[in-house]
């Protein structure tokens, strides 16, 4: 079996209670990889507006998700206010494939998802469908980006946007950064700017020095430029498999 990543250290950034696929696709490749959890996801702080979104959710004409995580957050809260069956009145739509998994995952059809998963992407994807008299509600991280917002307001759409999460940084373990020190990842991935940020807060950027720093997509490659990381690779899709892609064309050019 030709392996790509055979011995190659490998370092996945996430929030606490995600990459697991991320990281059996790098160990199915020979990588010797170690998943460091940097964020920690809450609930809104004020969950008042979310819990009423979901109350009405039959009002709007779409829904947009922008992560996994505001689709989680917002199935639970229609859950919750007993109204998930309305959802079915109700266009969605996803930025990149991972956010439409997770929405096609409760049996619900995704009608707008962009080949490339940013909100700008999803933004001319949706332009031509919508109309100024549609109502759209934004389930999203409470310091998620604002220019699919922005832009859906700059057409004349009405947009509600909800804190569906939050995150926070999560403290490092002492024997994550020892492991760090003692073994330094050849490659490191970074699937949003919250965690490249965190990571830089968290752990430094000495781990840095030395490897290639592959981003999930221009987002989170852009973020880590500004930041002054060098970035080796950028997937060609925001999905497990394109990361992994990715990985090898950063370790083998």
């Amino acid at each position: 079996m030709d392996r790509r990543l055979d011995g190659i250290r490998v370092l996945v950034t996430r929030p606490r209670e995600r990459a697991e696929e991320l990281c059996f696709l790098l160990e199915d490749e020979g990588a010797d990889v170690l998943s460091l959890p940097l964020l920690e996801l809450h609930p809104p702080e004020d969950p008042r507006p979310l819990a009423s979104a979901a109350e009405h959710v039959q009002r709007y004409h779409w829904v947009v998700f922008a992560s996994p995580s505001a689709v989680e957050s917002f199935l639970e809260a229609l859950r919750l206010a007993g109204t998930l069956d309305r959802l079915s009145r109700v266009k969605l739509a996803a930025v990149g494939p991972r956010t439409a998994r997770a929405v096609e995952g409760y049996g619900l059809k995704v009608e707008a998802e962009p080949h490339e998963g940013t909100g700008a992407a999803l933004f001319t994807a949706l332009r031509d469908v919508l109309g100024p008299d549609d109502d759209v509600l934004l389930p999203a991280a409470e310091e998620g980006r604002r220019e699919l917002e922005d832009g859906l307001r700059d057409l004349g759409v009405r947009v509600t946007r909800v804190t569906a999460y939050r995150s926070a940084a999560a403290a490092v373990e002492p024997e994550a950064l020892a492991r760090l020190a003692e073994a330094p990842p050849q490659v490191v991935l970074f699937a949003s700017p919250r965690t490249a940020e965190a990571f830089v807060e968290g752990v430094g950027r000495e781990p840095l020095t030395s490897a290639k720093v592959v981003a999930i997509g221009p987002t989170t490659a852009t973020a880590l430029t500004q930041l002054g990381i060098p970035v080796a690779a950028v997937a060609e899709r925001p999905t497990p498999e394109a990361l992994v892609d990715a990985t090898v064309r950063a370790v083998h050019g």
